[in-house]
């Protein structure tokens, strides 16, 4: 049986989407259609205009994937309209498709400026006010075929599921879909719009669904559902139009009552989030922002009390590149307060994976943007989406004069809630930032009563602080916040039975809930997101590029700057700067992390080519210039950009070398394997190529347990519940094979090379160890052909490690090796960059790597007594979803076992493995430009001042996590020393970081902290 509530529930519902809503447009004539396919990729807005159309109908198919159509709309208003508000009803075939996700349209006026979007929740355009009756209407809608991408399904290959019918459409690699098309016209036509039924739907459906929410006892429910039930007594359905004034003033009582005084209060924050790539290419993102934007623009003229945030500085660039007259819309907007840049950094980076120094300049090039661009300082880092978050951010917030941080993922943990909503978060230099998780748990909201409701059960903080925040639109295309939501948040901003919901501004929030909730609980460390763990490895070459890159920048800048004031060189500002945003674009949380589709990747991987290519003339040229002239005796100049002196060249400077350095020492024959010995390590490789003793004679201890073998490759079947290229589930660890079987193992001039066949495909190692060294050198080449596997290294060692050190930005951060609790359990697969460091007191090991990020540690008590800490490092997976053929090919990469090592070491030989010597022609020592005598005191960038000044800009940091003491030496004569912020400005502080003396720079350091310093040259 149902009941009368039911009863009025379901009448409630059939009536309103059978009747009342399509009654907002009942009155209509159709429009006239012309059409024009593409034939390429998108053309300019002029092209699209001009062209030649054909006609064609509601009904006609039209497509394929990815390519663009334009519509030529136009009719005249019909004379009886006069007076009457008239809008077009635009709808490409959108199906019952997710915004964002499915085909989306921009009108543009015949003079070619841009009206608004067209989407799945968003199908209308302004036609007239009040319209007067026979005007013309023309406008010309550019559309893309953009297709929904699916799972890959058993034939490996991806697919899209298509509104036109329903059906699955196979996409090639390059994303085509064989000509077919994949959408058809549903209806373009032009209506009244009827003001008063548009009231009455969210009248009845706000109020439905807060009685849905609301307590089954409770009489405000059954208050609401009397009235509900009344007012459709009190709507003929033969004439909507005419009884919806009599129906809205049944509900009005009802929708006048008042919020109590305590309750929750939401800031509602209009927001559009969109990925910069992701199941679509990063040419089809700039058309999404000029979409989205030209919505929210036109939203703001007719709702003055809306606000609007945007995110990422990048995508506001490519407006003014691309649609500048869109792009002047948002300033104009941002002038009133309504349009709000916000976020501080120029993508929504990841920020496992990205250096230190590459997310100082994201927040550097994020915030001068902002700054030069709108006059305004941002105070926020708005990252909803990014899968985890290091310990170094909130020093770095702080240090860009960021003082709020909001984020929505930590909500999808699969295994512990978070158990804050509000709070303190505390890094490992001890900064703290206030931060806020949304309890909505979405970051796109539209402001439902059920997400209402929602957020107030779900907030963790209750009782001591009252407000949350909401961020509220449609996101990646879906054009942002619609008229429909403002109409659900003007009822709901006092209304019985509901949190107060307001709309405001990111920093409005912040200040309040501040003043509410000062003494927020303080969470310490990394924000570990429980979920999407495979994001470490999936797409080496990716990684590899961005890896890559961030150390060529360093190395360009060195030694450019080097050249500038040692040789009166041109420094390459305009290059550099355009490079570094190159690549802050490409560690967006969806392109570095390797889950997007293919042809992102694809272009990922030859923009970092290019980029590797300009750097590397940029460097060849600075070093060239401060080489000098080559010398008979036939010497090279050896340059070192690493932090830490090596082989007889400074840090961060240069030797002259006459004879080549020995590279390696020679393997000898031993029991059938061989052994490299150098004095210092002692390594021992059996006949199938496997390490079965790293010993370390200075300090007389074997590094493997009995029997263990290292550099032992495991084989693991790679599942996942779903998200293939996003997540790594623990059970992947019940299945393993062991890559024991060798086709070869053999001598070489470097080292013993071990060639191992599984599967379809194959690896090729080179093992090597260098004179004076205790890391053996592991040089790979992988041609990969697997699917749905995972290939991980793993290094047993001879240690009770209780936890592990791995480095992060500016630093690095301990993880239990343990799972007491279910926090430490599911921290199964952990980010380390450089290095990964275990060990006891006196004696550890590490790996250092050039381009792996995902790393497990494991303990096992043995039956001699002992523990085996086996390290593991993540080299490769092969995920079918986004990209079918993820990684397929050939990788290089070099990882390395650290011997008898601290941690101190495993930071040293991290830099040394990434920045490899560069030996140039020559015969001039170069002295550094700047020098430290403290090796805990690591310099990550040295350059010239982004003002052009001619200043020398170093930022350096303590790593060892204890305080510091350091004199930094300039090269140069020096006038005066700065401590600033990241965008080099001078910086308050209440203990000087710096102090000029005869010497030099004094500098005092807490435990990781980064200091910026900027130093001017005497007659500079």
């Amino acid at each position: 049986m149902h009941s009368d509530r039911d009863i009025v529930q379901h009448r409630l519902r059939r009536v309103l989407d059978e009747r009342i809503r399509p009654a907002v447009h009942a009155t209509s004539v159709p429009l006239e259609i012309g059409i024009w396919q593409v034939p390429g990729e998108p053309v300019p807005v002029a092209e699209g205009l001009a062209a030649e159309y054909r006609p064609t109908e509601v009904g006609a198919s039209w497509g394929p994937a990815w390519t663009t159509n334009w519509f030529k709309v136009s009719g005249r208003v019909p004379e009886e309209w006069a007076g009457r508000r008239v809008e077009a009803v635009v709808d490409l075939g959108f199906g019952t498709t997710e915004p964002g996700f499915s085909a989306e349209g921009l009108a543009y006026r015949p003079d070619g400026t841009a009206v608004k979007a067209l989407n799945p929740r968003n199908t209308w355009l302004p036609v007239a006010e009040q319209a007067v009756g026979g005007e013309e209407f023309v406008c010309y809608v550019e559309a893309a075929a953009n297709p929904l991408v699916m799972h890959s399904g058993p034939e490996d290959r991806t697919f899209a599921i298509t509104p036109l019918g329903g059906r699955a459409l196979w996409l090639d690699e390059e994303g085509a879909s064989g000509g077919e098309p994949i959408y058809r016209l549903r209806r373009i036509d032009l209506a009244v719009f009827d003001a008063e039924v548009y009231d009455l739907v969210h009248d009845m459906e706000v109020l439905d669904q807060l009685m849905r929410e609301l307590p089954e006892q409770a009489p405000r429910r059954w208050q609401i559902l009397r009235a509900l039930s009344s007012a459709l007594d009190a709507v003929d359905l033969q004439d909507i139009g005419g009884t919806a004034a009599a129906a809205r003033a049944i509900l009005a009582p009802a929708l006048a009552s008042s919020a109590a005084d305590g309750e929750h209060r939401i800031s509602a924050i209009g927001h559009a989030h969109i990925d910069t790539a992701w199941l679509w290419p990063l040419r089809e993102t700039v058309r999404k922002v000029a979409r989205t934007v030209s919505n929210v623009t036109q939203l703001m003229d007719e709702y003055p009390e809306f606000r609007f945030v945007m995110s990422q500085a990048q995508q506001l660039a490519w407006l003014k590149e691309h649609r500048p007259e869109v792009y002047e819309r948002a300033q104009e907007k941002a002038k009133t307060g309504q349009f709000v840049p916000t976020g501080s950094l120029w993508v929504e980076p990841d920020t496992n994976i990205t250096g230190g120094e590459a997310l100082a300049r994201q927040f550097i090039h994020g915030k001068r943007f902002y700054l030069d661009e709108f006059g305004v300082e941002t105070e926020d880092m708005w990252l909803p989406d990014t899968f985890g978050y290091n310990a170094a951010m909130p020093q770095l917030m702080k240090l860009a004069g960021v003082r709020w941080f909001l984020t929505q993922k930590i909500s999808w943990n699969t295994t512990n809630k978070f158990p804050h909503h509000t709070f303190w978060w505390e890094g490992i230099d001890g900064t703290r930032i206030f931060s806020h998780f949304p309890p909505i748990d979405t970051y796109n909201s539209d402001l439902s009563g059920a997400e209402v409701a929602h957020s107030v059960r779900n907030f963790q903080d209750k009782g001591a602080a009252n407000r949350s925040l909401a961020p509220f639109g449609y996101g990646d295309g879906g054009g942002g916040p619609t008229r429909e939501m403002l109409a659900r948040a003007e009822r709901l901003a006092d209304l019985e039975g509901s949190a107060r919901v307001e709309i405001e501004k990111p920093g409005d929030f912040f200040a309040k809930a501040l003043e509410d909730y000062p003494d927020a609980p303080v969470w310490v460390g990394e924000l570990y997101l429980e979920f999407h763990r495979g994001t470490l490895t999936s797409q080496i070459a990716t990684k590899q590029g961005n890896r890559r890159s961030e150390h060529l920048l360093r190395e360009a800048e060195l030694w450019a700057a080097t050249a500038a004031l040692r040789t009166g060189a041109a420094y390459p500002y305009e290059a550099i700067d355009r490079l570094w945003k190159t690549v802050l674009l490409h560690q967006f949380h969806d392109i570095l992390p390797g889950t997007s589709i293919a042809w992102v990747h694809r272009e990922a991987e030859e923009t970092y080519r290019q980029v590797a290519a300009e750097l590397g003339e940029l460097i060849a040229s600075a070093q060239a210039a401060l080489a000098g002239p080559a010398s008979d005796d036939g010497s090279r100049v050896v340059f070192n950009a690493a932090p830490h002196a090596r082989a007889g060249a400074a840090a961060l400077g240069t030797t002259v070398r006459r004879e080549p350095a020995a590279v390696t020492v020679e393997a000898r024959p031993l029991d059938g394997g061989f052994v490299l010995d150098n004095g210092l390590v002692r390594i021992v490789i059996d006949e199938r190529g496997l390490v079965t003793s790293a010993y370390d004679i200075e300090g007389g201890r074997e590094a493997l347990p009995p029997g263990a073998v290292a550099n032992l490759l495991q084989l693991h079947q790679d599942f996942p519940n779903q998200w293939d290229a996003w997540d790594l589930d623990a059970f992947y660890r019940n299945t393993v094979t062991d890559l024991t079987a060798a086709e070869s193992v053999t001598v070489v001039d470097g080292g013993v090379r071990v060639v191992r066949a599984f599967g379809d495909s194959r690896i090729e190692q080179t093992l090597a160890l260098a004179p004076g060294s205790r890391r053996l050198d592991v040089d790979t080449v992988l041609d990969w052909h697997e699917t749905e596997k995972l290939l991980k290294a793993a290094f047993p060692l001879d240690v009770r490690a209780g936890h592990s050190t791995a480095q992060v930005p500016f630093g690095h951060v301990e993880r239990p090796t343990h799972t007491n609790t279910s926090w430490d359990a599911a921290k199964f697969e952990v980010c380390a960059h450089r290095f990964l460091h275990v060990g006891e007191r006196g004696w550890g090991a590490a790996l250092v790597n050039d381009s792996t990020y995902g790393h497990d540690v494991t303990r096992d008590v043995r039956e001699d007594g002992g523990t085996t800490t086996t390290v593991r490092l993540s080299l490769a997976r092969a995920p079918r979803f986004p990209d079918p053929d993820t990684d397929q090919g050939t990788h290089r990469l070099r990882y390395a076992l650290l011997i008898g090592a601290d941690v101190d070491d495993a930071i040293r030989e991290g830099y040394h493995l990434n920045l490899p010597e560069r030996t140039v022609s020559g015969s001039a020592e170069v002295a550094p430009l700047v020098a430290v005598d403290n090796p805990a005191v690591v310099v990550e960038a040295v350059k010239l001042a982004d003002d052009r000044s001619g200043d020398v800009v170093v930022r350096l940091y303590e790593s060892q996590g204890a305080r510091a003491t350091a004199l930094l030496s300039p090269g140069f004569r020096l006038a005066s020393a700065t401590a600033t912020d990241l965008l080099e400005r001078p910086r308050a502080a209440d203990e000087p970081a710096c102090e000029v003396t005869d010497d030099g720079v004094r500098l005092r350091l807490r435990p990781f902290q980064i200091l910026t310093v900027r130093l001017a040259a005497v007659g500079g």
